[in-house]
């Protein structure tokens, strides 16, 4: 019998790799041969490439931005380019089905798997589908909604909500490690900073300006991005994280209160572990809005405290991370209303259906 082949794709941010890296293990446990189309320099090459049983396939992509730049004009070729250079992978590797988690990269994917015939399906981790993804949609076979709101945003026929993907590993973390890998070793809750992949530097600063008024409440582990570190603050109950990978599991387990942006991928992982947060969108002028209207959901849902950007300073952060700790117990009582171990088992039916 003929092996079944499965080739991923997503990229530009943690946040178009996380479900794939959810779902790359089940696929080869049960011994699906499996591929992987990323960008040349992504987070996503760094991500997959340490993997084993995956192989994976650089090629060039475009960036497709909604500003005004000389950059554009080359796109539409990175993108014809990248079409081509997916369509040559697709059809020496002969997948059976494609999985896009969005991102620029997917694009040219998707649009080579149509050339191919190949079944693709496309999995919207935004409360608003994204530009590639809405590119991206009309090639493929079927797209999965995260958010039940992002339903209204999809075309009815290829639509479906399935909820968020969430890694099993995170709920096998211990709390003690945790705490060690921090250093801490105080009764105080645990509040973990979060500023997205890239780290965001308006909320390092401000986390950093507020710590005589937040130590005497919380230990803090704060996850600042890579070369963000401020090696000049040395505080007892205070560390600080480039990126963490392997031991996150660990660090969720240890963790009480987060504070974070909110990407659609991350808050939902804070919301099936059930770790009340006060999430910090990226502003219309960072981004096209969607972590706004993803923090917007969870707090009319009672998931989140929300700050805008535009509010941030230490004195309304401080209030925010207190209110946040008053309120905990009853976002968590709705948090628990929430059963995400379902959205993954529907999404991989869905994968080896279309891969038939």
């Amino acid at each position: 019998m003929k092996k079944k082949r499965i080739l991923f794709t997503g990229g530009g941010t943690a946040g178009h790799v996380i479900v794939n890296l959810a779902l790359i293990p089940v696929f080869r446990q049960e011994g699906w041969d499996i591929d992987y189309i990323g960008s040349k320099k992504g987070i996503e090459r760094t991500l997959i490439e340490q993997l084993e049983g995956v192989t994976y396939h650089p090629i060039s992509t475009g960036k497709l931005r909604r500003y005004i730049s000389k950059e554009n004009l080359k796109d539409p070729f990175k993108v014809l380019k990248g079409t081509m250079q997916a369509w040559r992978i697709i059809g020496k590797r002969k997948p059976s089905v494609i999985f896009s988690k969005g991102g620029f990269v997917s694009v040219p994917v998707i649009m080579a798997a149509k050339l191919r015939g190949v079944s693709a399906i496309i999995h919207e981790s935004d409360y608003t589908p994204g530009l590639a993804n809405k590119l991206a949609i009309p090639f493929a076979k079927k797209v999965l909604a995260t958010f039940p709101e992002t339903m209204n945003y999809l075309p009815e026929k290829k639509a479906e909500y399935v909820g968020a993907v969430v890694r099993d590993e995170l709920f096998q973390g211990s709390r003690e490690n945790g705490l060690k890998l921090c250093g801490f070793k105080s009764p105080k809750p645990v509040l973990l900073i979060m500023g997205g992949s890239g780290g965001s530097e308006k909320i390092n600063n401000t986390v950093r300006e507020s710590l005589d008024d937040l130590l005497p409440v919380f230990q803090i582990a704060h996850i600042c991005g890579n070369g963000k570190i401020d090696s000049s603050i040395n505080r007892d109950g205070y560390v600080q994280f480039e990126y963490v990978n392997e031991a996150l599991k660990d660090l969720f387990a240890a963790t009480d209160f987060v504070l974070s942006r909110a990407g659609s991928n991350a808050i939902f992982e804070f919301l099936a572990l059930q770790k009340p947060m006060l999430l910090i969108p990226l502003s219309r002028q960072a981004s096209r809005g969607d972590q706004i209207v993803n923090a917007r959901s969870f707090h009319e849902k009672k998931y989140a405290r929300v700050l805008e950007e535009e509010r941030i300073s230490a004195d309304n952060l401080v209030q925010e991370l207190l209110r946040l700790k008053e309120q905990a117990p009853i976002m968590i009582d709705y948090m628990k209303k929430y059963q995400s171990e379902q959205a993954k088992n529907r999404v991989i039916e869905i994968i080896k259906q279309a891969g038939k």
